[in-house]
């Protein structure tokens, strides 16, 4: 199949000042713009529940952020680093590093709490290290490790400083398993909802089921090959219990829309088998590096709730897929000119399939 748009369409310039450096209180205040063919109503999220077809299944991502960003000083000279723990291979960490100097294996890197990192070996971008702290890498980096803020808006927050803990609230959805704290990125679109939202759609009877996709570095990474097939897609782990399998199974075959929150919940849904290989126990998991860009037939999806995302990104060709490359460029115009906060913190956008 060919992509019939092209890495071009995926450019567009965003006035300094966009960039939303912190979410809006409370949660569901944010803007909304909602997309109806070529029409654009101006809402906020707290809307969501009037403007939901009565009996739409939602679905969301309830997949935590771990604190996977921590702090290095080389043990022998001093020197001052960064790092972020992607996932732990046995007692082995995989992480991405910055340094001033040069990585190499054995090198020791001191983290706090008199914990040591030693580098083995390199492969691709990423290191492959022991840690002198036998613990699980998610215990130990809930004491050391702190919130993995996009650098996109770390830039924009320039020397104002923010308390990491107000960023682990923030940088975290309301329904969050922590247990499965196991993404390096929020899947942002849920950030939108607090416990109020969350009651008026329960009060509606607009039914919501989890499924769980941990999100990896690679959500952030723009498209730099000559065109959108060269891309080489992520891959990210995902899991739907059987609960959730059922209700989406039981909206889907008696015609109710399912609406995604969130690209990260479309590639879930997207990557599942057909439905009539769908079990009756158990649930099913596996591993997406599924790129959705148009033409593309959507299977499970109905609608989605989304953020407004960066160039050149594979979650832009997911979103033209759904409403067509002409009515996203508009619609992103229009988020522009009426002061929309852009990316991880910023405001939503909502449509149903075009």
């Amino acid at each position: 199949m060919t992509i019939s748009i092209t890495v071009k369409d995926l450019e567009y310039d965003l006035p300094k000042g966009c960039i939303a450096t912190h979410p809006v209180s409370p949660r569901s205040s944010a803007k909304l713009l909602v997309v109806e063919n070529e029409t654009f109503l101006h809402k906020t999220v707290s809307d969501l529940a009037s403007l939901l077809p009565e009996n739409a299944l939602l679905v969301v991502n309830e997949t935590a952020v771990l604190p996977a960003r921590f702090k290095t000083k080389r043990a022998i000279t001093g020197g001052i680093g960064e790092g972020l723990f992607l996932k732990q291979h046995g007692s082995i960490w995989e992480v991405m590093l910055k340094s001033n100097g040069k990585l190499r294996k054995g090198v020791l890197l001191e983290l706090q709490n008199d914990i040591q990192l030693e580098l083995l070996e390199r492969v691709g971008k990423n290191w492959m290290c022991t840690c002198s702290d036998t613990r699980d890498a998610r215990e130990i980096l809930q004491e050391i490790g702190t919130t993995p803020i996009p650098p996109y808006i770390l830039g924009a927050r320039g020397d104002s400083k923010t308390d990491d803990l107000q960023d682990r609230e923030h940088y975290q959805t309301v329904y969050a398993d922590t247990t499965q704290n196991f993404s390096v990125a929020a899947p942002t679109a849920g950030l939108h909802f607090d416990e109020q939202l969350l009651l008026e759609l329960e009060t509606k009877g607009i039914q919501r089921v989890p499924v769980t996709l941990h999100v990896g570095p690679g959500t952030f990474k723009s498209i730099e090959t000559p065109t959108i097939e060269e891309h080489e897609m992520h891959e990210e782990n995902w899991e739907v219990c059987q609960a959730s399998l059922d209700a989406i199974k039981e909206a889907k075959v008696a015609g109710r829309p399912v609406i995604a929150i969130g690209t990260t919940s479309v590639r879930t849904l997207e990557s599942l088998p057909p439905l009539s290989e769908w079990p009756e126990r158990g649930g099913l998991s596996g591993a997406t590096s599924l790129m959705i860009a148009p033409p593309y037939d959507f299977n499970l999806v109905d609608g989605m709730l989304t953020n407004f995302h960066l160039p050149k990104s594979t979650l832009l060709t997911l979103v033209a897929a759904m409403i067509g490359m002409n009515t996203l460029k508009s619609a992103y115009a229009e988020a522009i000119g009426s002061g929309y906060r852009f990316y991880s913190y910023g405001d939503a956008m909502f449509f149903l399939s075009q």
